[in-house]
């Protein structure tokens, strides 16, 4: 695998769950989130957000105090392993991360207690972390 470049996103990140017929929490659908990532997923089962902190939905069952990752890209669609390289240095070194891809790259969160051994982790195996 070829080294990564990951940055490190600012702020804390939130993990949350709504019912899976609830309507998508308009507030994250404008473009005005203050830059940061936001990612809406329906399953049958529920419709889980991927947000900054701050704009975590009311009565969305939460987990706060995530760290985002980024890894550099865009990446090409026939590149296999990325989230398996970074995935396994962090399994390693025992942080437990939550991972998601968009079109152009894959993103990792990690909980700001590991963030300190998960940047480390990653820089051992051989990736740079750039800190934004």
């Amino acid at each position: 695998m070829r080294r990564l470049t990951l940055d490190l996103q600012p702020g804390e990140y939130a993990v949350a769950r709504l019912d899976p017929h609830a309507p998508m929490p308009e507030p994250l659908l404008a473009a005005e989130t203050g830059g940061g990532l936001v990612s809406l997923t329906r399953t049958p089962t529920e419709l889980s957000v991927v947000c900054p902190a701050a704009l975590a939905p009311a009565g969305a069952t939460v987990e706060r105090g995530w760290r985002l990752l980024t890894v550099r890209g865009p990446l090409a669609f026939t590149l296999t392993g990325i989230i398996a390289a970074v995935s396994s240095e962090l399994a390693s070194a025992g942080v437990t991360l939550f991972t998601l891809s968009t079109f152009d790259t894959d993103h990792v969160l990690v909980k700001d207690a590991d963030l300190d051994r998960a940047v480390s982790a990653l820089e051992d195996g051989g990736h740079v972390v750039a800190r934004t």
